[in-house]
């Protein structure tokens, strides 16, 4: 048996909540792969979900800024520097989010079938040894959140404040992913105050529109876990909209397509481009449509199909940005 099989054997006898195949598993030390599964550096879809609201705003900041006074004192196009800033800020905010969320919730975690063999329940790694990796993840966010400017850096600081309650939320309430949103797209506000150093209607928006999107699609996700949530006591929105989830989901991904496009269109995005949008709800509606709470495989498929609402906005917003050069 090659290296490769021996690697995906033992990861698919003990670490169920993984990807066994991931490239980090045959590029990696295997003495890494606990703080890999830390990270979900071998999901990418949580990175890649947090990462769109903030290249969204990023790109929408310069279409309102052409056609505003401010443009005489305003770079059209945002540094390309900063588009990798958000990116390397994604993957490692996620890591930490990930990591400190694992801490708080590892006596949980060892009762949840989906969770039960992730590192710090299933002993691969010590606590100590897992808030160490969370504060080097937060010195590479702190050296990202650094290159901006001043307002950008307090209102980043801000986020940590919904970060730091969010695991607590599961305990005492079902709207957990209501907290999860408001952290995950603080990038919607970052990327515009990036760009402008200070806070306008459209990125409100646009982080609201994002807010009602990451309810919508981790209510789809949370339905993998309803049936231990019930047994050990934990709220999320799957058990409280439980059967009436499809309806809940048409409103939540409609709230989402009003605010963002709201949003848009005050930025001034032209109305070729703002037409995508109804690609991005008929995607929205086929996810309703199809998307089967009972059954855990399909749920997460649903769920990581919203990387493709998002790259579909973010390329609207890359094209209309051409117009402008």
């Amino acid at each position: 048996m090659n290296t490769q099989n021996i690697q995906s054997k033992s990861l698919q006898e003990h670490v169920i909540d993984t990807a066994a195949k991931h490239w980090i598993y045959r590029f990696f030390p295997r003495w890494l792969w606990p703080y890999a599964q830390l990270a979900r550096w071998d999901k990418p879809i949580g990175w890649q979900l947090l990462l769109w609201p903030c290249w969204w705003s990023l790109t929408l900041a310069p279409i309102s800024c052409v056609l505003a006074e401010r443009a005489a004192q305003t770079s059209a196009i945002p540094s390309p520097w900063y588009f990798f800033l958000f990116l390397i800020g994604a993957i490692v905010m996620r890591g930490a989010g990930c990591t400190y969320n694992d801490l708080i919730d590892h006596h949980i975690d060892k009762a949840v079938k989906r969770t039960c063999s992730r590192p710090l329940p299933s002993e691969q790694i010590t606590r100590n040894k897992a808030k160490i990796f969370i504060i080097l993840q937060l010195i590479i966010g702190l050296i990202v959140l650094l290159q901006f400017n001043s307002f950008t850096i307090l209102l980043g600081l801000a986020s940590l404040i919904i970060v730091a309650i969010y695991p607590f939320m599961k305990r005492i309430s079902n709207w957990p992913q209501l907290f999860l949103a408001l952290s995950f797209n603080w990038g919607a506000l970052l990327g515009w105050t990036a760009f402008f150093g200070t806070l306008n209607i459209q990125p409100i928006l646009l982080y609201l529109g994002a807010v009602f999107w990451t309810i919508g699609y981790d209510t789809i996700y949370a339905h993998q876990d309803k049936k231990d949530d019930a047994l050990i006591g934990v709220g999320s929105t799957a058990r409280l909209f439980a059967e009436r989830t499809k309806p809940a989901l048409f409103c939540l991904y409609s709230l989402m397509l009003v605010f963002t496009t709201t949003s848009f269109i005050l930025s001034h995005v032209s109305s070729i481009m703002l037409s995508i949008m109804f690609f991005v709800a008929i995607h929205m509606l086929f996810q309703i449509k199809s998307v089967d709470i009972d059954n855990p495989n399909e749920c997460l498929r649903i769920f990581k199909s919203n990387s493709f609402i998002g790259l579909l906005i973010f390329l609207m917003l890359i094209l209309d940005n051409l117009r402008i050069v």
